[in-house]
């Protein structure tokens, strides 16, 4: 009779030669490498390349600016330009743009603008005119005018305007017969003058008048200076030329 012998499950494990149980061996640590991305290493080196050349193009711009006169104040049409009109400016300007270099600024005191200059505008060569407002076969004639007298709109120096003379209210009573009954006739239309404002001065404090040089036709500048004697006078606007 065979004995045969079965191991209970109870039965100690035997300890192996690590220790008093075998564990189970620790995964080895995996270094990751980064990946290289070549579309994020070109994207980087195109930036770099882009604000090299932005660094050089304004380091070209700077270099190249151009020290030009520029409007420091408004200046009406045909006004004469002064130091305090014009003021200078460091610019890149492209070289088809004319301007006016601050070297000449001295030589433009005095001239007169043959636009109406805006402050803050480049002045440019075409917009300056040494011509005189007063031509050859012209007189200057100062006209007192009060406010009642003249457009409440400002004049500007090369304006067009017509000097009406008005009816002498003396003269015009005595030709009006007392107890006349029949209508008399109309009078006739008012003597108009075209002229050319030269200057305008400041109203006075007190009383308002504004005394308006105009050019006008040498034979006419005596009839003119005497009629604005006597207060007769009235200035309009004429129409600009191609307006309705």
């Amino acid at each position: 009779m065979s004995t045969t012998t079965t191991a209970t499950q109870g039965r100690a494990a035997v300890p192996g030669p690590g220790g008093p149980a075998d564990s189970p061996a620790a995964a080895p640590r995996v270094v990751r490498q980064r990946r290289r991305r070549p579309g994020l290493i070109a994207l980087s080196v195109a930036l770099i390349a882009a604000g090299g050349l932005s660094g050089a193009l304004l380091f070209t711009e700077s270099g190249q600016r151009s020290s030009v006169l520029v409007v420091a104040r408004d200046v009406a049409v045909g006004a004469t330009l002064t130091e305090a009109d014009l003021a200078p400016a460091s610019l890149a300007l492209d070289p088809l743009v004319k301007a006016v270099p601050t070297t000449k600024k001295a030589g433009l005191v005095g001239q007169r603008a043959a636009v109406a200059l805006k402050a803050g505008s480049l002045l440019s060569p075409g917009q300056i005119t040494a011509v005189s407002l007063v031509k050859n076969g012209e007189q200057l004639v100062g006209v007192a005018l009060k406010p009642s007298q003249l457009p409440a709109s400002r004049l500007a120096p090369g304006q067009k305007v017509l000097i009406v003379s008005t009816p002498d209210p003396a003269q015009a009573g005595a030709a009006v017969s007392p107890g006349a009954g029949k209508s008399s006739e109309p009078a006739p239309a008012p003597k108009t003058l075209a002229a050319t404002v030269v200057a305008v001065g400041v109203a006075a404090p007190a009383t308002g008048v504004v005394v308006v040089d105009v050019a006008v036709p040498a034979a006419d500048g005596p009839t003119l200076a005497s009629r604005v004697a006597t207060g007769a006078v009235a200035l309009i606007v004429a129409a600009q030329e191609g307006g309705s």
